[in-house]
């Protein structure tokens, strides 16, 4: 136990965090699980106060690999993590219904990706092809709620050449 109110129980190593440990903060965060030179490494659940939760797996303190990040308004990630980001395949569901399926790079979609409207001005539309740095970008095509379609290259979420 910290003087700040942090607290440790779990397993150590030349006295570090090492093995199975749980970490409370002061502020109410929490994590639980695989510990390695002090940071959580391997699989684990964090905990935020703020409602936000973090299930999979961790390496150098970080999220990397399978994970589930939740946040409290009901908005989920489920999938590959690279540096604490989405990178690699995933699934983003917004509180609203709003969904992606497809490829992340440092958090942003990129490569081929599907999004799909729930609600709001865009609802029942879709887009399917592919992204660069979270804008469409690439051979895709864009259909309308209304059935109209959009198809050809985009470029920073315009079509640029129709098809």
């Amino acid at each position: 136990t910290w003087a700040s109110g942090a607290k440790y129980v779990g397993e150590h190593k030349d006295g570090l965090e090492h093995g199975q440990g749980t970490y409370t903060w002061a502020n109410g965060d929490k994590y639980v699980g695989e510990w390695k030179d002090d940071k959580p490494h391997g699989q684990g659940t964090y905990t935020w106060a703020s409602g936000n939760k973090y299930v999979g797996e961790h390496k150098d303190g970080k999220y990397h690999g399978q994970g589930t990040y939740t946040w409290a308004d009901g908005t989920k990630y489920v999938g590959e993590h690279k540096d604490n980001k989405p990178h690699g395949l995933g699934t983003y569901t917004l509180a609203n219904g709003d969904k992606y399926v497809g490829g992340w790079k440092y958090g942003e979609e990129h490569g081929q990706g599907t999004y799909t409207w729930a609600s709001g001005e865009f609802a029942g539309n879709k887009y399917v092809g592919e992204w660069k740095k979270g804008k469409r970008h690439g051979k895709g095509t864009f259909t309308y709620a209304n059935g109209k379609v959009e198809a050809g290259i985009w470029k920073k979420n315009k079509l640029v050449e129709p098809k």
